[in-house]
């Protein structure tokens, strides 16, 4: 199927599913309707909503979909699928209930393990990262009024930025906030030696690996857990932009619909 389609559809999706997200989130009576899923984190009224909304926009497509919020897919009927889309219809539950705006909608169309088109979109800033590996990547702002069924992919991207944007600033680094760990701190110590005046930022979600494809940081290491879900959207947009995210310490690109949807840990980096 043509890759502008695809891209153009799973960006109604989560633009529509976002709109739908800002609508609980705004709303000065609603309680978020919060649950705690088997891992112990948070599920809210808005997970299950913004999940419904991109199902029932992919559908139509020829393709599967795997979504942190779907049924449970045994990976016996995983594996027969060459090519399926991997969704977190709110990346960044947490921050959504702290209301700080560092959550997402995440879509990604990942190709016989390989992310190779991108969607991440920021409900509160209208920010909308898009990508596919044969296009770029680029960063565009969505307004509250626009009209997403009446948008052109072609006059999108001639609207958008393209990725990366290059810019003169101190080596950056991307570091979790609640996910700090030795090895981090470590590297962040090599990085000092090489980089004496490097920058260390924070911020949430898939936000993080947004930064890395845009420019604006160089290196973004995870030794935490995240799940397929978390990643495939970010990676597909680094890809596209000339980019990877590797398994930590090595130079293998992550992978995805594997019989085990749990990440290793990872480094996303920036070409020099």
């Amino acid at each position: 199927m043509d890759t502008n389609v695809l891209l153009l559809n799973a960006i109604w999706a989560a633009v529509l599913a976002g709109r739908k997200i800002m609508e609980i989130y705004t709303d000065p009576l609603s309680d978020f309707e919060i649950e705690k899923k088997a891992d112990n984190s948070p599920l809210t009224i808005a997970d299950r909503c913004a999940h419904q909304i991109i199902s029932g926009c992919l559908e139509k497509l020829p393709y599967p979909i795997l979504s942190e919020e779907g049924r449970s897919i045994p990976y016996q009927e995983r594996r027969l699928w060459p090519t399926l889309w991997i969704v977190d219809p709110l990346d960044g539950t947490k921050e959504f209930i702290k209301r700080n705006g560092e959550f997402t909608v995440n879509i990604a169309l990942v190709n016989e393990g390989i992310p190779v088109l991108g969607v991440i979109y920021v409900p509160v800033s209208g920010l909308l990262y898009f990508g596919d590996e044969e296009n770029g990547a680029y960063k565009t702002t969505v307004t509250e009024k626009a009209d997403i069924q009446k948008m052109d992919i072609v006059g999108l991207r001639q609207a958008a930025l393209r990725l990366p944007i290059k810019k003169e600033r101190p080596y950056t680094a991307v570091a979790s906030r609640s996910h700090m760990d030795k090895d981090t701190e470590a590297l962040l110590l090599e990085l000092k030696k090489e980089y004496p005046d490097l920058v260390t930022t924070s911020v949430g979600s898939s936000l993080k690996i947004c930064l890395v494809a845009e420019g604006a940081a160089d290196i973004y290491p995870r030794n935490a857990p995240t799940m397929e879900w978390d990643t495939a959207a970010g990676h597909a947009l680094l890809r596209a932009a000339g980019m990877d995210m590797y398994r930590s310490g090595t130079a293998v690109p992550l992978c995805y619909n594997k019989e085990d949807l749990h990440n290793p840990f990872f480094i996303a980096l920036k070409n020099k």
